[in-house]
């Protein structure tokens, strides 16, 4: 119980939420090595270390706080992988050259656990490394890590990452492509290059979802309204597309509607950002609960889904320094660091130092216009599939 309260009070302590009166950083990571050094228990110190890890996220080059050099003697003949792992990653932040190379070493190898791969990718790109930044071109022929390193392009920008993805875009299966497009909507550069391939008929106007199409709006205005035409808002015609919807929606062609397949529609369209019977993404409100049965919030909510945004669904667009745009909802916020919850990524965390820009949008995460881009079967599976009370077998 003592272990508990102290490993508590020390999280805190790390992670902002301290009383005023709490010491300074410094003393407080200090604080957090001196009970690790003291402390034998591998458990007790892998909870002080994520504690540490979850406070400093989005930081780079951290000054080693005081008595972390004698730790490392210590926690190097740790025979605990995660205790290794999580010793590593905080190493790093702390700006040693040695752990910066072993996790260059670990992505290089094959053979080495795939999740200790992924991990030391993201933590070496979350440090802004220029070296995995040059090779994630030969970590795209490796299934096992090539989403992580799609995805790492928009982490720090490459100037030959869209010639690299838009040249294998066709080899690659559908959540790689849908990754790819996602990575190129990140940074003007890449857009640029993205709408190239769009107009040159390169890319489909259909592969591009709803939310890319907004962050290419913001990143290329007219030039991506010329190519691409207007991002749709239905919302002036919320009471047309309403009727619409309601009258196609009758008993008989509900009757004849599939709920199975509707899962697969929701899977493909839905379930980046929303639970549904426990699975599901975690950025919109979780569905199981809400008022399914009602044809008409159904619809409502689906034709304008910014008509009513929660305060805690309001989606946030944020410009890094360094020409990033992320979007998404704020899951966490203190005085140095905002995260977000993303189509893409369920976490990423922003160090406010690195911000540039930061627009609160009127627009819900959840874009205007699906239920246009869907053939009517599909619209009528869908909603099939939202009235159930049980979950249902998936479409195969």
């Amino acid at each position: 119980m003592k272990y508990i309260l102290v490993i508590f009070l020390l999280v805190l302590s790390v992670c902002n939420l301290q009383p005023a009166k709490a010491a300074s950083d410094a003393d407080s990571l200090a604080l957090l090595v001196k009970t690790l050094n003291s402390n034998d228990n591998p458990q007790v110190r892998a909870i002080l270390m994520k504690g540490m890890l979850s406070g400093l996220a989005g930081r780079r080059n951290v000054e080693p706080p005081k008595g972390w050099k004698e730790l490392s003697k210590k926690l190097t003949l740790s025979e605990h992988a995660e205790e290794q792992a999580l010793f590593q990653q905080l190493s790093q932040i702390f700006g040693d050259a040695e752990a910066t190379e072993r996790a260059l070493a670990t992505v290089d190898d094959p053979n080495a656990d795939v999740e200790a791969r992924r991990t030391s990718l993201r933590s070496l790109l979350a440090q802004q490394n220029d070296q995995v930044s040059m090779k994630l071109e030969i970590l795209l022929d490796d299934p096992a890590i090539r989403l992580d390193a799609i995805r790492g392009y928009a982490s720090i920008e490459n100037a030959s990452a869209p010639k690299i993805l838009l040249g294998r875009y066709t080899k690659f299966d559908e959540s790689m492509r849908r990754a790819a497009i996602e990575t190129l909507a990140t940074r003007k550069g890449y857009a640029i290059e993205l709408l190239n391939a769009i107009e040159s008929g390169k890319i489909a106007r259909e592969d591009i979802p709803a939310h890319v199409a907004r962050s290419l709006d913001v990143l290329l205005g007219k030039r991506f309204v010329k190519v691409f035409g207007e991002v749709e808002d239905l919302s002036a015609d919320r009471a047309k597309l309403l009727a619409k919807y309601k009258a196609m929606c009758s008993p008989e062609a509900m009757e004849k509607a599939d709920a199975s397949r509707g899962r697969a529609v929701f899977k493909r369209t839905c379930a980046s950002c929303h639970l549904m019977y426990g699975q599901g993404g975690k950025i919109g409100p979780d569905l199981t609960g809400s008022n399914r049965a009602n044809l008409d919030y159904i619809l409502l909510n689906s034709v304008d889904p910014s008509y009513d945004v929660p305060e805690g669904y309001k989606m946030v667009l944020i410009q890094t320094v360094d020409g990033r745009l992320i979007n998404g909802v704020v899951a966490e916020e203190d005085a140095r660091r905002i995260v977000l919850k993303t189509v893409e990524q369920p976490q990423v965390v922003i160090a406010k130092e690195d911000i540039e820009a930061r627009k609160v949008s009127s627009k819900s995460m959840m874009p205007d216009g699906q239920l246009e881009q869907m053939k009517p079967q599909e619209m009528l599976d869908l909603i099939k599939y939202l009235r159930t009370t049980a979950q249902v077998e998936i479409e195969k």
